[in-house]
């Protein structure tokens, strides 16, 4: 894969960007705002650890930048619903800052996040896979949203 940027990374520079261009955009502070950034951060980070946890249960790696490595198709647990539920953690932890610091500039910037990971994350994510699992890969992509 040619892309070298860890996504973890691509999440935390978002993640900044929101919280820094919070003075650009009208404020919004609400406890319903509060309350849905505590349960958006709860529900991306069990969505993370789920992920991470049936890959490691899997013996498959982590490592996004490594694809080429993986040794099996994870397609059980938290895999069943999505194809991508480490990439969607990190978009729900981005929303999380997004409700607590910058609503209207964050879902913007979130949304842009989830773009720029399908374009250079997912689909070359998505190519290495096909050409590593063929129909196995095919028949889970065809069953299993990308995202939700």
């Amino acid at each position: 894969m040619n892309n070298k940027i860890p996504p973890p990374i691509v999440t935390l520079t978002f993640g900044l960007l929101i919280y820094f261009t919070k003075s650009l955009f009208p404020a919004f502070t609400n406890g319903l705002l509060s309350i849905l950034s505590l349960l958006s951060l709860l529900i991306g980070l069990s969505i993370l650890i789920s992920a991470v946890s049936s890959f490691k249960k899997q013996q498959t790696t982590v490592n996004p930048i490594s694809i080429e490595k993986a040794s099996s198709l994870v397609v059980t647990g938290i895999f069943k619903y999505s194809r991508n539920p480490m990439y969607l953690g990190m978009v729900l932890i981005l929303l999380s800052i997004s409700f607590k610091f910058n609503l209207i500039g964050g879902i913007a910037l979130t949304m842009l996040f989830a773009g720029y990971i399908t374009k250079f994350q997912i689909i070359p994510e998505e190519i290495v896979m096909n050409k590593l699992f063929g129909d196995e890969f095919e028949k889970y992509k065809n069953k299993t949203r990308r995202w939700i």
